[in-house]
């Protein structure tokens, strides 16, 4: 099921609240790897953005249709800027740091 035209408009107006411009972002399709068998292999399906002011970079490749993908990386550059204009941990660098000392704990004595 492809992304509704009012939630594409819902984070235009996220990347215009934040200064996103289109002119900034680097996009390029490359293809996949993984699950989904000759249609993920043959078609080039991953979405990279590169937000050049920054130098943040997204990879997404969520689901097998080009344009959701589209979306779902300009979404997940967007967070990551947010975080950054914010600076604050995004989601990912929370969990991340949490497994980490979880492990930290385990290791054993030496």
């Amino acid at each position: 099921m492809p992304i509704r035209q009012d939630t594409w408009n819902k984070l235009t107006d996220k990347m215009k609240a934040l200064n996103i411009k289109e002119d900034d972002i680097k996009e390029k399709f490359v293809r996949c790897s993984g699950k989904g068998g000759q249609k993920i292999h043959k078609t080039d399906s991953c979405v990279y953005l590169k937000h050049l002011p920054t130098q943040i970079e997204v990879k997404c490749q969520k689901t097998r249709s080009r344009e959701d993908n589209r979306y779902y990386a300009r979404q997940r550059l967007v967070k990551n800027i947010e975080a950054v204009i914010l600076k604050e941990k995004s989601e990912n660098q929370k969990i991340n740091n949490t497994i980490r000392q979880q492990k930290k704990r385990r290791s054993p004595l030496s």
